[in-house]
């Protein structure tokens, strides 16, 4: 597993399926290679002091180190994005809701048995019957 380094990749994976928990949303793409899952964790000022940011950033950090990373899909980029509660929230919910967010990212984006139905944001995309992608609206 790899860290998310660059603003792109961030933007591009705030464009695609988010997965919304207590103490965080999961916002996942598909980059359309094999390569490893890559990981970015964001934590705004809403969140707190700068001491409370670090350790809401730790918090998570160790929380996606812990969790299985069979679960997470070769090829996709995720993020983190920290909530307040990301600091009160027990650890053990933490892991549960994070490889659940991670269950229902990957349904909504076409990795899992339900597919995509719900689950896409209107983003100016429309959804193509023939493929799981959504194309362009022209």
């Amino acid at each position: 597993m790899e860290r998310l380094r660059h603003r792109k990749d961030f933007l591009a994976a705030a464009r695609g399926v988010r997965a919304p928990a207590a103490a965080f949303v999961l916002q996942m793409r598909r980059r359309g290679d094999e390569g490893p899952a890559r990981v970015g964790l964001t934590v705004s000022r809403k969140v707190g002091t700068a001491v409370e940011r670090n350790r809401a950033r730790r918090r998570l950090r160790e929380m996606v180190r812990h969790a299985d990373h069979l679960s997470m899909t070769p090829g996709c980029d995720y993020v983190l994005v920290a909530r307040r509660e990301a600091l009160t929230h027990p650890f053990g919910r933490l892991i549960a809701d994070f490889r659940n967010a991670l269950r229902r990212a990957g349904t909504a984006a076409g990795g899992g048995k339900k597919g995509a139905s719900g689950a896409q944001r209107d983003s100016g995309l429309a959804v193509s019957r023939t493929t799981e992608w959504p194309t362009r609206k022209t």
